[in-house]
């Protein structure tokens, strides 16, 4: 992939040293860093996976992430949220998650968006973005989330977890290379249902983080052109067994021609 976002100007002194591991990164280096200085990463979600996700996106140096959720912390979420505290408990989620990334990286502009998305406001609150991330827990918000990025032809990280078990991958409807994967390529509509929630089935915190951590990876190598991304290939995580293998992902369209040959 050539690299999703232009290079900033120089970077400061300080946030050179900060990110300094980065420079000497292979597929990173010094533009590779300014790049991710003049990205804008949309995040739906500052839960489970999306605290780690926008503490490791804000610690590698990008220099905008929109945080959109309408959740307030709870003690419950301890467990696996790590952007939020025991003093956060009662705060709206976006508000925890902004102090967690400003004292991680100050220069970081942080965009609040407490409210939930939906159909009737998700292309106005991904607009601007370079590279959506969702990690939402509800599969009626993955899909306007999906419809959205597809029609503002934005690359969408895409993650869910369960249990011990957890899903990566990277849909494009407009790549600029490759043939575009989307969300309904892998869940057709109306055969994917609700899954049940962490209250009734648990998940583990743990891979929580894991699975932040690859969503924070796949959005760095799209904006710096690092590696290859999740694009057409679906991650799958059985962290019981601690096994991880993938599953190929093609377009519906493209399918539906072979089987017509």
């Amino acid at each position: 992939m050539q690299p999703l976002v232009a290079p900033a100007p120089a970077l400061d002194p300080e946030e050179l040293v900060r990110t300094a591991r980065h420079a000497v990164l292979a597929g990173i280096g010094e533009e590779g860093q300014r790049r991710l200085s003049a990205a804008h990463v949309a995040i739906i979600g500052a839960g489970g996976l999306g605290s780690p996700a926008l503490l490791g996106l804000a610690a590698a140096g990008v220099g905008s992430i929109t945080v959109i959720d309408d959740d307030v912390v709870e003690l419950t979420n301890l467990q696996r949220q790590l952007a939020h505290r025991v003093e956060d408990i009662g705060t709206r989620k976006t508000e925890s998650a902004a102090r967690a990334i400003t004292a991680l990286a100050p220069q970081t502009i942080v965009t609040q968006v407490p409210e939930r998305l939906d159909a009737t406001n998700a292309e106005r609150l991904l607009t601007g973005a370079d590279v959506v991330v969702d990690t939402s827990d509800s599969f009626l918000t993955r899909r306007d989330v999906a419809t959205a990025a597809e029609s503002l032809g934005l690359p969408l990280v895409w993650g869910a977890v369960q249990e011990w078990h957890a899903q990566v991958t990277v849909f494009w409807s407009a790549p600029p290379q490759g043939e575009p994967v989307v969300l309904a390529d892998l869940f057709p509509p109306g055969t994917e249902g609700e899954p049940p929630s962490c209250a009734q089935v648990g998940v583990l915190g743990a891979l929580c983080v894991q699975v932040g951590g690859m969503l924070a990876g796949e959005v760095i190598k799209l904006v710096t052109g690092a590696g290859e991304p999740l694009l057409g290939r679906l991650a799958v995580i059985d962290a019981l067994s601690s096994r991880q293998h993938e599953i190929a992902i093609r377009a519906a369209s493209s399918a539906a021609t072979e089987v017509r040959a």
